[in-house]
């Protein structure tokens, strides 16, 4: 396992990214993500893994199982493993935060720079799949 100290906050403000990958633990993961003003995340459910989403900056919209409610800057949003979600948003600035995934949902050193990077990958759901067998666990 890696070790890390740094501060998630000003990594999170300062990465420009739609998503990218900071930290890969057997169990956990952590993310930061950029939205531009007007993007989401796109609906999604995770069949085997926790989310928590804390918003660093900007506000918007989540949306868990149907229900819209708003999200600003220190938000944390928890999403148990297969509930449908997306957030939005709704601001005039780029909407920052990191996300913690348990078990991992990316492949380590991922890095899309766009939604649209990220949609062209699959979103890595099959990679990091791979790396969980790699590491003996179950996917």
């Amino acid at each position: 396992m890696p070790l890390f100290n740094k501060d998630i906050r000003k990594l999170a403000k300062t990465n420009n990214d739609f998503r990218r990958e900071v930290l890969t633990n057997a169990h956990s993961q952590v993310v930061v993500m950029c939205l531009q003003p007007g993007e989401d995340i796109g609906e999604e459910a995770h069949a085997g893994n926790d989310q928590l989403l804390v918003l660093v900056k900007g506000k918007g919209q989540v949306q868990l199982k149907g229900v819209a409610s708003a999200v600003a800057k220190g938000s944390l949003i928890s999403v148990p493993a297969g509930t449908r979600h997306n957030l939005v948003n709704t601001g005039d600035k780029p909407m920052r935060l990191y996300t913690v995934y348990a078990p991992p949902e990316t492949a380590p050193g991922t890095v899309h720079a766009t939604k649209a990077d990220a949609l062209a990958a699959g979103h890595a759901h099959a990679k990091a799949s791979k790396h969980r067998k790699l590491q003996g666990e179950s996917a």
